[in-house]
């Protein structure tokens, strides 16, 4: 792989987006360095697929930074700067100089290939090798455009770029990949050192078909809300002739590595400081879903520990925000659920459990299962042991609060991600074929013409993930659970009954051990018809889309919530100002609202300072104020 990235290197020298206009004319007056007839497209492409695993520095500025908070896939953890509405300008510009790189790759991989056809010296596969180019471009646009908005469309071309406004890119990708899938010929036999080039899919052309197919089916449901026609009709299109990810042998994926490189996992082992523990959204949403229970999914030292479906909790008024509509504020979960998704237990680490291979126990407070509550002038009032408990931490800005509560900002007394994959051991996932059936579930359900039924789909959506996850052994139980979760949503088709407003559940004063019972509502999403709908059939879709992506596909999740105000996510907590969230307050913070989550990524000031005419295009396509919280075109508004 080393040799490759440096042949590549040697003859191309990439540039971004970033780029005067001088450097445009250059780049695309001469797009290779050395004679395009001893240029492999194969290289180019290899190297836009690599870089585009992020290496370490980007990953964390933009994967676990910008898309998990957006994404609610795990806590905010560096200031809880995003999910506070505010931003980063170094996190922003690093990704916007490589995913420039990217893209310059790809249109380098076609222009080659595309001059090598022109002269005659193009080999039997240089044909297909534009296709797959352009398809892995059209998501490499996708990423970028649901991240920032607005983007060229034209670069690359013998021209400066314009900005192009998000519908007009949306459109674009969509002929991109109808075209591209369409000019793949699958009888065309590789050579190993094409095949060794496709670190995705060894340039299976076949499996570049069904992945064209899926992500137009993707990008066409985006605009669901927005352009409903556009949206039918194109995923209607993409998934008439059942041509796509289907099965784990379909997953486009790639493999990543122990080392410092594009390759390294993007949750990244030797982050000492980043504890990546379970998001309050996602506990939110697995606890009492799926009545299967803890008992049966862990083992006889954690039997003590499991406590009764009823139970809330100790509660600590005073070391918990008021201000919140996280179901579970005031309440410090002292055991661990008698009911969960089984997926959770796989993803998460349960806090103490530090002689478990898959534990986390890589940073200095990841082992560090205790802590105190205390009072606002430091006196401690509980210590709490956290081994064997179950707990997340609200976003948001806890004011006094956070230096009261030990437990909560302590990593090693959360669930934390698994090493599982943060050791460069798996793959990661681009697309796996849950999405493919949550996508068709969700376009049968709004009456658009699908292969299958809604709940076939959304079932068998739920057996994709829980095959992925190794928990297809509970399954049918899951499958028929009534049971709801925290935001009211149970997982069985066929219950839509809405579930009571309160449930009856027991606590104990965390201070005194008196033990009584709570009135607790279930979470109330106004996103989404107004609140008062929790458990019809695209809440579920939605919500299982939500579970089965994590914790690889955290800018989907959070494209999906821009778009629908699904699943249910928690406003973040606000014990104090944030300046960048000036809407939310504590006299509101019951209500959900687009306002008090962030849309979009600003654009980084490099792009104003080195071309301005491109900048002010860019905002003028975006359809309003270049801030975090401006709402996408797709998006709610």
């Amino acid at each position: 792989m080393k040799t490759i990235l440096k042949k590549s290197s040697i003859v191309f020298a990439a540039t971004m987006m970033l780029a005067s206009c001088k450097k445009f004319d250059e780049i695309n007056n001469d797009p290779f360095a050395a004679n395009g007839d001893q240029v492999q497209t194969e290289y180019f492409i290899n190297n836009s697929i690599i870089g585009a695993q992020q290496d370490p520095g980007l990953a964390e500025r933009m994967f676990i930074l910008y898309w998990v908070p957006g994404g609610r896939g795990l806590q905010d953890e560096d200031g809880e700067t995003f999910s506070r509405g505010s931003f980063s300008d170094d996190w922003a510009s690093e990704y916007y100089r490589q995913s420039s790189q990217w893209l310059n790759n790809a249109n380098s991989a076609i222009a080659v290939g595309t001059d090598q056809i022109a002269k005659g010296t193009s080999k039997p596969y240089t044909n297909n090798l534009i296709q797959v180019a352009r398809i892995w471009r059209a998501y490499l646009m996708s990423e970028f455009s649901d991240t920032f908005g607005s983007m060229p469309v034209d670069g690359f071309q013998g021209k400066n770029p314009d900005f192009k406004d998000v519908k007009t890119v949306y459109y674009f990708l969509l002929d991109e990949l109808k075209d591209a899938g369409s000019k793949l010929d699958l009888s065309v036999v590789n050579p190993q050192q094409v095949k060794d080039e496709d670190p995705a899919y060894a340039y299976d052309y076949a499996k570049w078909r069904k992945y064209a197919n899926s992500m137009r089916m993707r990008l066409a449901m985006r605009l669901s809300e927005v352009d409903a026609t556009k949206a039918k009709g194109e995923f209607e299109a993409a998934a008439a002739g059942n041509d796509y990810i289907t099965d784990a042998a379909d997953m486009f994926s790639v493999q990543e590595s122990k080392g410092w490189d594009p390759l390294a996992s993007v949750f990244r082992k030797e982050s000492s400081w980043m504890g990546l523990p379970i998001s309050a959204t996602y506990n939110n949403l697995v606890v009492g879903l799926g009545s299967v229970k803890s008992a049966d999914q862990l083992g006889a030292g954690f039997q003590s520990a499991i406590k009764p479906a009823d139970w809330m909790g100790q509660k600590f008024a005073d070391q918990f925000p008021t201000n919140s509509n996280d179901p579970m504020t005031g309440y410090w979960f002292n055991g661990l659920p008698n009911t969960i998704d089984p997926r959770a237990y796989k993803i998460y680490s349960i806090p103490g459990n530090i002689t478990d291979a898959n534990y986390p126990a890589i940073g200095g407070s990841f082992t560090t299962s205790t802590g105190d509550m205390k009072t606002a002038d430091g006196t401690v009032v509980k210590s709490i042991n956290a081994k064997y408990t179950w707990n997340a931490k609200a976003d948001g800005n806890w004011g006094t609060k956070t230096t009261m509560n030990e437990p909560i900002v302590t990593n090693g007394c959360k669930p934390l991600l698994n090493l599982l994959y943060r050791s460069g051991n798996n793959r990661r996932v681009f697309f796996g074929p849950w999405e493919t059936y949550f996508l068709l579930a969700e376009a049968a359900e709004r009456g658009w013409s699908s292969p299958v039924s809604a709940k076939t789909a959304y079932e068998t959506g739920i057996a994709k993930s829980f095959e992925y996850f190794g928990t297809s052994a509970n399954l049918s139980t899951y499958l028929a659970s009534t049971d709801y979760n925290r935001a009211g949503t149970s997982v069985n088709w066929d219950n839509v009954t809405e579930p009571t407003a309160t449930r009856t559940m027991s606590y104990e004063n965390g201070i005194t051990g008196a033990v009584s019972t709570v009135e607790v509502p279930y979470a109330k999403n106004n996103l989404y018809k107004s609140g008062a709908v929790k458990n019809d059939h695209l809440t579920k879709i939605i919500t299982q889309k939500y579970l089965a992506q994590l914790p690889w596909l955290p800018l989907e999740t959070w494209s999906d919530h821009r778009r629908l105000g699904l699943p249910f996510f928690e406003n973040p907590a606000v014990e104090d100002v944030m300046p960048d969230l000036p809407a939310l307050n504590a006299g509101n913070v019951n209500t959900s609202s687009i306002q008090f989550i962030p849309q979009r990524v600003k654009y980084p000031s490099n792009l104003k300072n080195n071309n301005v005419n491109g900048y002010n295009q860019a905002i003028s396509a975006l359809g309003g104020p270049d801030a975090v919280l401006t709402p996408l075109w797709w998006a709610q508004h």
